[in-house]
């Protein structure tokens, strides 16, 4: 096995798959154990739902806002998430009190630290739902009840900022979302490899003090 040079417990995955997905090879190499959280988080995904809506964000901090120094830890990826969990679970309770059969969703996760050329840290986030619940981002206009939006108002809220001041630092890239279906291998093995972007070695920095990766584990 050969170890990662700056974290002797990260093990290097240089293949072109993992369990039998492939990965963006061109990207690689990978770390093994987020290679495995990644895989574990889709399989605790599928177990629950049938049908998962898996999409990806990325995250970027403002170039002029004054930031406490906090927001450059992973503090800020963790109210992040726990922002936008709180605004899934409130759509939810207004999709009940309209509809008592309407389907819940557990927020699922896997995201990645990396620094830019400009030396600033952004994240890249993969987040997956209960696609009986939800099956679209959205459009990407203000005041629309939305994924766009939740996510938008949940990282103003993870920043300390308004809605207005994070306006173009929430990035949805190209062909962002899937739908993995949990007797459809495909499904699942194309999204692992879109999302084994995050789990590369490259761009992350180690000994910081601050993860480079995260992932849901229940």
């Amino acid at each position: 096995m050969k170890r990662h040079s700056k974290n002797q417990n990260l093990v290097i995955h240089d293949e072109s798959d993992y369990s039998g997905f492939p990965v963006q090879v061109g990207k690689g190499p990978f770390v093994k154990q987020y290679l495995e959280r990644l895989y574990s988080a889709i399989g605790l995904a599928v177990g629950q739902y049938s049908r998962v809506f898996a999409f990806r964000v990325d995250l970027r901090f403002p170039k002029d806002a004054e930031l406490p120094e906090s927001a450059y830890t992973n503090q800020v990826i963790n109210r992040f998430i726990e922002s936008f969990k709180a605004k899934t679970r409130h759509n939810r309770q207004k999709a009940r009190q309209e509809n008592k059969q309407a389907h819940d969703s557990e927020v699922r996760f896997v995201w990645a630290r990396e620094i830019g050329g400009d030396g600033r840290p952004h994240y890249h986030v993969a987040i997956l739902l209960n696609f009986d619940a939800f099956n679209a981002i959205g459009k990407f206009e203000a005041g629309r009840d939305n994924i766009f939006n939740r996510l938008e108002q949940a990282w103003a809220s993870a920043l300390g900022l308004s809605v207005d001041c994070v306006r173009g630092l929430v990035e949805i890239p190209a062909n962002p979302a899937y739908c993995l279906r949990r007797n459809d291998p495909q499904s699942l093995a194309a999204f692992f490899y879109r999302a084994s972007y995050l789990c590369k070695v490259a761009t992350k920095v180690y000994g910081s003090g601050q993860h480079g990766f995260g992932a849901s584990r229940i």
